[in-house]
């Protein structure tokens, strides 16, 4: 089901489908459901999954006050869980997905039952300069506008960078310039590049649970160190190395998807 949830008198959309282990999954930053749904194991028996367009994502307004933090995100996911009364749920995502996941894991250890960190972003320090790129794009959006901010873009070396090592990356980042509301992208842009999942690597290192991480190589945003420095962080994480996206989108897929079935799977034998 496709439904919205009210938010400090916002209406966040959140999808709640299927039956069996809850499972939260969440996007990443300017994704949305459909980036969920193009990941996730498809009518996987057994599993219930939530996924909630956090504000300013898909169909959820942005936040009038310009709001945009990671523990506000996870503590939105956490009222979603709530009003739809899951008690304990594997907490999971993409990229900013993952951090909000690892936020609640460390935040909340007696709501989340297992972990999903997929193609991380962050580990534990705000600012991380693998997304300096999506706080350029804010810059320029906010500085000159759509249409000069993508032209400036276009000839910056960032562009050039990722054309050679992340062509689908770059095609995101050029897509923020036909937002329609670039004025609120750009302010989100900025704060969840400067922002951090809010747990240190000794909370990571804490961590008593079923982990799965996934990475790959070949992507600016999502370096496989980061996959690989959370794996050796969390006691007993399994890492899955899968195709890159940008150079094998639909081994990627397949490989992405297999990964968490199998550790869903496992979970409940």
């Amino acid at each position: 089901m496709r439904a919205h949830l009210l938010v400090d008198d916002q209406p966040l959309a959140f999808t709640d489908e299927g039956e069996g282990l809850p499972v939260l999954f969440q996007h990443g930053l300017g994704g949305n459901e459909a980036q969920v749904r193009e990941n996730f194991p498809e009518h996987h028996p057994g599993i219930r999954r939530l996924t909630l367009e956090c504000r300013g994502h898909g169909a959820s307004p942005p936040d009038p006050a310009g709001r945009y933090a990671i523990r506000l995100f996870a503590e939105d996911c956490l009222r979603l869980t709530d009003a739809r009364r899951v008690g304990r749920f594997v907490a999971g995502g993409i990229s900013m997905g993952a951090a909000i996941a690892l936020h609640l894991a460390c935040h909340y250890p007696e709501r989340v039952s297992a972990l999903i960190l997929a193609r991380p972003a962050w580990l534990f320090a705000a600012s991380p300069d693998n997304l300096r790129a999506y706080a350029e794009v804010g810059r320029l959006l906010r500085e000159a506008g759509p249409a000069r901010g993508r032209l400036l873009f276009d000839e910056s070396e960032t562009a050039a960078e990722f054309a050679q090592t992340a062509p689908g990356t770059l095609a995101s980042l050029r897509g923020f310039f036909d937002h329609p509301n670039p004025g609120d992208l750009a302010r989100l842009l900025e704060r969840i590049a400067a922002d951090g999942p809010g747990i240190s690597e000794a909370q990571a290192a804490m961590l008593a649970l079923p982990t799965l991480v996934i990475g790959h190589r070949v992507d600016q945003a999502h370096p496989w160190h980061c996959a690989e420095a959370l794996a050796a962080t969390i006691p007993h994480a399994r890492l899955v190395e899968i195709p890159p996206k940008a150079t094998e989108p639909e081994a990627h897929r397949a490989a992405f998807r297999s990964a968490v079935g199998r550790f869903l799977d496992d979970l409940h034998a």
